[in-house]
């Protein structure tokens, strides 16, 4: 059950899909100088974060590992992990959330529900295959657990159930494996179906610009043609950093790509957030990192974070992004050291990477229950 809501001051203009723009973060990205802006977000987030608080809590929320792919281990730490593996796996995986509206109507959002077979055919991991081949791609650097539509079952909830899919960004996304498309993807005969029917796409316009027109910098990362025949009025776009619902925020965290954004969840072990700017805890806490080098390296250079690294669109944008994380995110009731955020693909803690596992993982999130959740906590579908 949510918790009680108390009065808001006046939201802010009321978008699509139910969404509306928070204030206080109005004109925070367009402070100059640089060492200005960062503190500009750091007092927005501030400011935020007590009145988000205030609003109330979701429903319920799960999350299910999606798939384990292999992943340069130089990214994962900008360069500052020192181990003799250059790859480590990060697990994928997507959350399941329910909440109120702000017309008081129950939503489902599933956030970062990646198809692994949309994901092998961008750019990076194509060439990767390639050069690794079949057995070691399919049988050694990759591991699946759950397809997306086999985590609503859990929840007792079906895919016509579902009101809202998000990314963080659409790094190695076949969004039409998703949503599905008006043309049949190469060497198939019909157009795929989506895999949730009543759903709208929540995406930065920024986002959207990107995967029409990559820079060769950004090519690796996106998969060519996958927003081709994606209906439109499936698309949701937004602009800066918005409110979905009660206890639920998308907030635009750009410089990892252009249109990034977290998600932000209030629950009743208070905020949490949810992102891939960094891919464990170590990335925003690199002063308690066993990592090797990572401390050392946020040490020397006076850093506070240490950003999950294989795009660099903006460096300076990914660090006041990750301290507008750290500043909105509670801390752990399990372990008080840590920030209450959840990578969205995180570093498996397999032998083979040793000596960069991460030093904390908070597992995934469980609170609440769905309308169609069993009591035992196995969904049956209505």
């Amino acid at each position: 059950m949510s918790a009680p809501r108390t009065e808001q001051p006046p939201p802010g203009d009321t978008l699509g899909a139910g969404m509306r723009t928070i204030p206080e973060f109005e004109g925070v990205h367009e402070v100059w100088p640089r060492g200005d802006r960062l503190q500009a977000v750091r007092e927005a987030a501030l400011a935020y974060r007590e009145r988000f608080r205030g609003q109330g809590r979701i429903h319920a929320v799960r999350s299910f590992d999606i798939a384990a792919a292999p992943y340069p281990t130089r990214y994962a730490f900008h360069g500052a992990a020192i181990g003799p593996n250059p790859f480590v796996n990060i697990v994928n995986r997507v959350l399941v959330v329910h909440f109120d509206g702000f017309d008081k109507v129950p939503r489902t959002l599933v956030w970062e529900p990646t198809v692994a077979a949309g994901s092998s055919t961008a750019p990076f991991y194509a060439q990767l295959k390639r050069l690794a081949g079949d057995f070691l791609s399919d049988r050694v650097f990759t591991r699946y657990y759950h397809e997306p539509e086999e985590v609503l079952p859990l929840c007792g909830l079906r895919p016509q159930d579902v009101d809202y899919v998000s990314f963080d960004h659409l790094h190695v996304q076949d969004v039409r494996l998703i949503m599905g498309s008006s043309k049949p993807l190469p060497g198939q005969p019909t157009p795929p179906e989506p895999l949730f029917p009543r759903a709208s796409l929540l995406v930065h316009r920024k986002e959207l610009g990107t995967f029409a027109s990559p820079h060769p910098m950004q090519w690796a990362w996106y998969v060519d043609g996958g927003m081709d025949g994606v209906p439109e009025d499936r698309v949701a776009a937004f602009d800066e950093d918005v409110e979905l619902g009660v206890g639920v925020s998308l907030l635009w965290t750009p410089g990892h790509t252009d249109g990034n954004h977290s998600l932000v969840l209030n629950t009743p072990d208070g905020i949490w957030v949810s992102s891939e700017n960094g891919v464990a805890a170590d990335n925003w806490q690199p002063e308690l990192s066993r990592i090797p080098g990572v401390r050392r390296h946020a040490r020397f250079f006076g850093h506070e974070i240490v950003p999950n690294a294989n795009t660099l669109e903006d460096s300076l944008d990914q660090y006041d992004s990750m301290v507008k994380e750290k500043t909105l995110a509670d801390r752990s009731a399990r372990d008080p050291r840590w920030l209450q955020i959840l990578p969205s693909s995180e570093i498996a803690r397999w032998k083979r990477q040793w000596p960069v596992w991460p030093t904390y993982s908070h597992g995934g999130l469980r609170y609440g229950s769905f309308p169609g959740e069993a009591a035992d906590g196995r969904g049956e579908t209505r």
